[in-house]
């Protein structure tokens, strides 16, 4: 089972640039959508309903750009490569011996609601660079929820809650991105076969049973390409 992203639209993003084949027609920075069926996600706020299923990190090279760009492969987490790599104090970016930058993704595998019928897709929520931030929060927050049944707190799996995410404008000298924003708690996932879904999910990602689709921007020229990886 191939997993499509979920990700933000950015005013870079080909997916507004209607030149682009990526064109989506209406689209507009600051919305959600899903990188292989290109539908548009999220609600008029911006914002989408997730329950987080699994997670994974991922260590991805890529050729700088001011050497031309460009996505290389992929690091497993222990390689010599991924604990060789040092960081760079002036750009904070990670470097690895060969010069190209080592970008670390979290992905967050989920299920995200259909706005338009209820249902529930699977979709990756990858965070890099500035989002890892994020990400961190989210998980902490995933690891805290509980719930009081018969007078004492029961802890919820991660695929047990749903959860509102959006997004806002952030900046530096750098730039300027839409970045992901966790903003809180919808719900609990109530229904006994959506429920069952979302363990199987998770039991998938645990079991590495679990891909990703193709990664759209990865064939872009550069690791700063779209919101893959902001500043």
């Amino acid at each position: 089972l191939k997993i499509p992203f979920v990700r933000v639209i950015q005013s870079g993003s080909p997916e507004v640039k209607k030149k682009e084949d990526r064109f989506i027609k209406g689209a507009q920075v600051g919305q959600i959508f899903n990188t292989v069926t290109r539908q548009i996600l999220s609600n008029d706020e911006d914002k989408i309903a997730v329950i987080p299923c699994g997670y994974t990190k991922k260590h991805l090279e890529f050729v700088p750009r001011e050497k031309g760009g460009g996505f290389k492969g992929e690091h497993a987490p222990y390689s010599e490569e991924v604990l060789t790599a040092v960081r760079d104090k002036q750009s904070n970016k990670d470097y690895l011996k060969n010069g190209n930058e080592l970008v670390t993704s979290a992905q967050h595998y989920c299920k995200v609601r259909n706005p338009e019928t209820g249902t529930w897709q699977s979709a990756i929520i990858d965070m890099k660079s500035t989002g890892l931030k994020v990400s961190r929060q989210w998980n902490t927050m995933i690891q805290m929820q509980e719930v009081m049944h018969e007078g004492k707190a029961v802890r919820l799996p991660s695929f047990g809650v749903i959860w509102t995410l959006g997004n806002e404008e952030t900046s530096n000298a750098k730039g300027t991105w839409n970045l992901w924003v966790i903003n809180g708690r919808e719900g609990y996932v109530e229904d006994p076969e959506l429920y069952k879904e979302c363990k199987h999910l998770a039991s998938m990602v645990s079991d590495g049973t679990v891909e990703a689709a193709d990664d759209p921007d990865l064939d872009a020229d550069t690791s700063d390409s779209g919101e893959a990886i902001p500043f």
